[in-house]
């Protein structure tokens, strides 16, 4: 069921008989942004933590300040626009479609999954909205980026998450800290599927022998099969490429299965700071897809921000790049002044933009730089690995459950 929520102060309303004519005209019509994205299905629980606070923050932020500048020295506020696509891609279509033609969106976010991004790229690009991409992990980027000119990729690429992963593995390996063997389990969705399809040849590149390697679909509500499985093969080590169901699933059955490996890692999920409040201790040590610079000052200031203004944590990888694209995105109406979505999309490929996340600047409609491994370490969730960003922490071994 769609909802639709102005985020204003709450006062505004009460004071509009009041103002001046020279104040109602700073305030022009609200600009209509969209969102399509879980709030039921296998993925909801992820888009609940990473996706839909982010947004709702920078809306309430926005509006609180009066708005986004325009050219003619107005401010507008948002009109935040949601629907829920049940996991579905087939319905994040059917969404984002009403939201161009029914509800007329000046702007629409990107949804969350990968699946989700790569479906909805042609309509973007049909309709020429820029679809600023976070939960979407694909080495698909280039040759996507030239198909449809309206999509930026901000959370990496497979190749290169794999490799990380790869490194980290192979350097304890290499050190003499952990053995060869790793166990090796995936989503089967387009996120998975990549994912451990890049992750066979650079593993064995590094030295790496995947003793087990099993697939499980998508909503898997039993997957102690395929833990009974990794456990039985007397890995080394242990990756999943999950999403946030499965990585906190997998932790329960390692635990019961006595999976004491000294190098564990979950993708998607393990970020979470529910993470930390279901396994407590038992998480020290775990590695998972993302990671942060908590040192970073503009770091702290998010965490501040979305504490203060949702009453929870933000997790510590996708949630602050959610947040970082939609500063993009505000940067960007800004920078031309208006809602012109052309003009916003060439706004977004040849500028810089100051974010959370430090400063970004696309590259072939990419970012390059990301955080690729994080590790719970102390009750942070602390980045061990990136391309190429400052502040990784050294990778400590896990110590069993």
């Amino acid at each position: 069921m769609k909802r639709r929520m102005t985020w204003k102060l709450a006062a505004a309303a009460a004071m509009v008989a009041g103002l001046p004519m020279a104040a109602l005209a700073q305030a022009g019509e609200p600009i209509k942004i969209g969102a399509a994205a879980p709030k039921t299905g296998p993925l909801a629980g992820g888009a609940a933590v990473t996706h839909w606070p982010a947004i709702k923050m920078w809306v309430a932020q926005v509006n609180e300040r009066g708005g986004l500048k325009m050219k003619n020295g107005s401010q507008r506020k948002l009109e935040l626009i949601e629907y829920d696509d049940r996991t579905n891609p087939g319905e994040t279509i059917k969404a984002v479609e009403r939201l161009i033609t029914q509800d007329k969106a000046d702007f629409i976010i990107a949804p969350y999954g990968t699946g989700m991004n790569l479906a909805v790229a042609p309509v973007f690009a049909k309709h020429g909205y820029p679809q600023i991409a976070v939960s979407a992990i694909t080495d698909k980027t280039e040759e996507l980026a030239k198909r449809y000119p309206t999509i930026f990729f901000t959370l990496g690429t497979t190749t290169a998450f794999a490799n990380s992963v790869a490194d980290v593995l192979g350097k304890l390996h290499k050190d003499g800290k952990i053995g060869n063997k790793v166990a090796m389990v995936n989503v089967a969705d387009a996120f998975g599927i990549e994912l451990a399809e890049a992750a066979r040849p650079i593993f064995k590149k590094h030295g790496l022998d995947i003793v087990y390697d099993k697939s499980y679909p998508l909503g898997t509500q039993d997957l102690a099969p395929v833990m009974k499985g990794a456990k039985a093969a007397n890995p080394d080590a242990f990756v999943a490429w999950s999403y946030p169901p499965d990585s906190f699933s997998l932790a329960e059955l390692a635990k019961i299965e006595g999976l004491n490996v000294k190098a564990y890692y979950s993708a998607v999920g393990t970020p979470f700071p529910a993470f930390l409040g279901k396994y407590g201790k038992s998480a020290e040590g775990v590695l998972g897809a993302g990671g942060v610079n908590l040192d970073a000052p503009e770091m702290k200031g998010f965490y501040e921000a979305h504490k203060k203004l949702s009453g929870s944590d933000a997790d510590y990888w996708a949630g602050p790049v959610t947040y970082a694209s939609l500063q993009v995105l505000e940067q960007a109406i800004e920078g031309t002044g208006g809602v012109d979505r052309a003009a916003v999309t060439d706004y977004i490929k040849k500028n810089s933009f100051k974010t959370v996340m430090g400063e970004w600047r696309f590259k072939n409609q990419t970012i390059e730089n990301f955080w690729t491994v994080g590790q719970w370490q102390n009750g942070k969730f602390h980045g061990v690995a990136s391309t190429n960003k400052p502040g990784e922490k050294p990778v400590v071994l896990k110590s069993g459950w």
